[in-house]
């Protein structure tokens, strides 16, 4: 189950860089899985290493602190390309809790939510200061769908409320069912 997500204070990382697909974010080769334990380290595998499969001396996602930078900012069109949800467990698994782009493919935002990585459509003025200021900290609070960022503009962004409600709670649409379980023997059984 993903963490419970309500605020989130994180510093940025930013990849200057449009159109990022489905495939960069974890090459195909690599979805032979369906746990996502372990999915991280092949997180934009084919940026990071060398064809012998050695890190790359030169990447800074190589030397990134998931420990401060849970935010990753990314350009206009991320997450295009298949809807393989492999994506979004192999950033949440590198240590990623939410991803912020002009434009986010629908599909993957609906599975990034799924799977407790907050997916974030900036407003092309904050996603433009966000994109000028790499590095910077800022406030994520998912209750009032608002960003603060730091000595920029804030901005408020739209989600789902059901995916809303299951990152808040810290579970998944199949986590939301089974706590209902008990409720939906007692209507089964009242309308048997």
């Amino acid at each position: 189950m993903p963490e419970q997500f309500n605020t989130l204070t994180s510093r940025t990382f930013v990849i200057d860089q449009e159109d990022i697909d489905t495939d960069q974010i974890i090459p195909a080769r690599f979805l032979t899985t369906t746990t996502r334990e372990g999915l991280g380290k092949l997180a934009f595998h084919d940026w990071r290493y060398d064809s012998d499969g050695k890190p790359l001396d030169n990447v800074s996602l190589n030397s990134l602190d998931t420990g401060t930078h849970k935010v990753l900012v990314a350009g206009r069109n991320f997450g295009c390309g298949s809807s393989r949800e492999h994506a979004p467990w192999a950033l949440y698994d590198f240590g990623f809790r939410a991803v912020i782009a002009s434009e986010i493919a629908d599909i993957f935002r609906s599975n990034s939510a799924k799977n407790g990585l907050v997916p974030i459509v900036a407003p092309p003025e904050a996603h433009d200061w966000l994109m000028a200021h790499p590095d910077v900290e800022i406030e994520i609070d998912l209750a009032n769908q608002s960003v603060k960022l730091g000595n920029g503009p804030s901005f408020l962004f739209e989600i789902e409320p059901f995916a809303k409600h299951c990152l808040m709670e810290g579970t998944d649409p199949l986590g939301f069912l089974t706590a209902q379980s008990d409720a939906i023997d007692a209507y089964e059984k009242q309308h048997a």
